[in-house]
């Protein structure tokens, strides 16, 4: 790498402004492998598409990991960018996470802008110490001189069948640690412009890609940003209740949605897509008109993210209550087997007992 250390701009100097949103998809250079030229794309091609465009918008972008590069990646996620932009812009690493965040804290530190994969959500222990004691402390520790734009990106959460280590609920680390920025898509839209948004972010994004939403299909208008990071979306409007979720289980508050108009219940649905910063407005709004709300995530119970926001509902909205906050989430267990993770993941059938308690309140 020491040609294009030597060449690239330092922090501070002839760099674009990273506060600055990439609205435009730029042509895409010649590609060795198959990219869809509509923008139908499955989740999987919308974060392809989306590092393809960030690396042709700037050149500092550098995309590294385990297998990213000839293999394209576990689940094929950066094909192709290898052939496109040559080994020194995206290229494999050592099996060694502590390895690939302290080689990316020390690429920011001299001007270029890391995207890292971490094959798997379990395997974020072996970088913990870089991503909780240096990355996410430099900017303060340098007052604000230099910057830490590093997008990690993690398969994360369960639902794939996947071996010990290879299905994990890693963001209540990420959230308790100050500095870091966590996000995590639902569709490919938001997949999409949440990376988009967090490459150019001069703060570190930790980028949790929901696994078993990768074949997932929609429009994807690389052209007309999506929401901005630090906005949540509301994918359902209802009456009753507010559920409140994130990744892949803003589909599953979906179908419960449509069997609890069985019972009578309306259901409103609101996607976080961003976890820090957090819209608790959009939240707050929500719960206000409903007066009940269920907090839903995959991981366990204690100390989960929903704890968090049902304390926060409490404390600030407690007169705007009609029931207390629930929580629908994984169990206080090590994540279970392939073959019980169904009885494992809250499903809709948790949320709807969540839904059925709360309604029963006077």
């Amino acid at each position: 790498m020491t040609q294009i250390i030597e060449r690239m701009p330092m922090n501070g100097d002839d760099a674009p402004e990273p506060h600055v949103p990439l609205l435009t998809s730029l042509p895409r250079a010649a590609h060795s492998t198959e990219v869809p030229t509509s923008s139908n794309f499955t989740m999987a091609q919308a974060i392809n598409c989306a590092l393809h465009d960030a690396m042709a918008a700037d050149e500092r972008v550098l995309v590294f990991g385990e297998d990213v590069a000839k293999l394209g990646g576990v689940f094929r996620v950066t094909e192709g960018l290898a052939e496109t932009f040559g080994d020194q812009r995206c290229f494999d690493t050592p099996l060694a996470e502590s390895g690939i965040i302290g080689i990316a804290i020390g690429m920011a530190i001299r001007g270029f802008v890391p995207v890292p994969e971490i094959q798997f959500d379990g395997f974020a222990a072996p970088a913990f110490d870089q991503l909780v004691s240096h990355l996410a402390k430099y900017r303060m520790r340098t007052r604000g001189d230099v910057d830490m734009p590093i997008t990690i990106r993690i398969p994360s959460f369960g639902g794939i069948g996947a071996v010990e280590h290879h299905s994990e609920s890693t963001e209540s680390y990420w959230l308790h640690t100050a500095g870091l920025k966590v996000v995590v898509p639902s569709t490919p839209s938001d997949a999409y412009w949440l990376l988009r948004q967090a490459i150019v972010s001069r703060d570190p994004v930790i980028y949790m890609e929901p696994k078993r939403r990768y074949w997932v299909r929609e429009a994807v208008d690389t052209n007309a940003p999506a929401l901005p990071i630090g906005r949540a979306a509301v994918r359902r409007i209802g009456a009753d209740v507010t559920v409140v979720t994130y990744g892949s289980l803003v589909a599953t508050a979906l179908s419960a949605a449509d069997l609890a108009e069985q019972h009578g219940w309306s259901l409103e649905v609101i996607d976080l897509r961003s976890l820090n910063p957090l819209d608790f407005d959009t939240v707050a709004d929500s719960v206000r008109k409903t007066g009940r709300a269920v907090m839903m995530h995959e991981g366990p119970r204690t100390l989960g993210f929903g704890a968090e926001l049902a304390a926060r509902i409490q404390e600030e909205l407690f007169y705007d209550l009609e029931a207390p906050v629930l929580r629908a989430t994984g169990f206080d267990t090590p994540y279970p087997p392939a073959r019980l993770e169904k009885l494992w993941l809250p499903g809709p059938d948790r949320l709807l007992d969540c839904v059925e308690r709360a309604m029963a309140q006077p």
